[in-house]
């Protein structure tokens, strides 16, 4: 599973893990993802996305059902 958010598009940064003595890394910062599962009214069945807290905010805010609209109009696959 790759760390994106189906919803908001929301990917990795990344950057540098500083050391004590100042010395820089190459570090990853990885997106808080969860597997959801939520029942879509107009397509008559069960969605299991990848979010991330924001997007689960937005699914709260706006409704599944527009979200999901909104995602197979950018062509995202469900």
């Amino acid at each position: 599973m790759s760390r994106h958010c189906q919803v908001t598009g929301a990917t990795p940064g990344f950057g540098h893990a500083i050391s004590h003595s100042h010395r820089r890394t190459k570090r990853r910062f990885n997106v808080n993802v969860q597997r959801k599962t939520y029942w879509v009214p107009t397509l008559g069945r069960r969605v299991t996305l990848t979010v991330s807290p924001r997007g689960i905010r937005t699914i709260d805010k706006r409704g599944i059902d527009a979200v999901v609209q909104q995602m197979l109009a950018r062509g995202e696959q469900i």
